[in-house]
């Protein structure tokens, strides 16, 4: 369980992080909306996308996994559909460079946030 928090809490601040690079992306509610954000986007990641990447299989191997990137986005976008006024995402190409920097900065946090024990 705190594992799952501390992801929930990673996924927000990368979420923070993006709001505060990419002028297309704004979060509303201060903490709040990061924490709902965070979530709802970890929601949608959890059963939406796996549904998505099953479908679009073929897709993902005839471009080599870069139509992950894709799929990413649009569940970025679907976030911000889900929650509209939390988070707007301006359009398909910001919520690419966001997914994309929200991967990096989650993957990097997680990473130095890594439990040996764990494994």
């Amino acid at each position: 369980m705190p594992y799952l928090l501390l992801r929930w809490l990673i996924l927000a601040i990368a979420i923070a992080i993006t709001a505060w690079l990419l002028p297309g992306i704004q979060v509303s509610g201060g903490i709040m909306g990061l924490i709902i954000a965070a979530a709802v986007l970890g929601l949608v990641n959890a059963i939406i996308r796996p549904i998505v990447s099953f479908f679009t299989c073929p897709l993902i191997i005839l471009t080599l996994g870069l139509f992950i990137l894709v799929i990413n986005a649009m569940m970025l976008a679907l976030t911000s559909w889900l929650i509209p006024g939390i988070l707007q995402v301006s359009g398909f190409w910001t919520a690419l460079f966001a997914s994309l920097i929200i991967s990096i900065v989650s993957g990097l946090l997680t990473a130095f946030l890594h439990d040996e024990s764990r494994w």
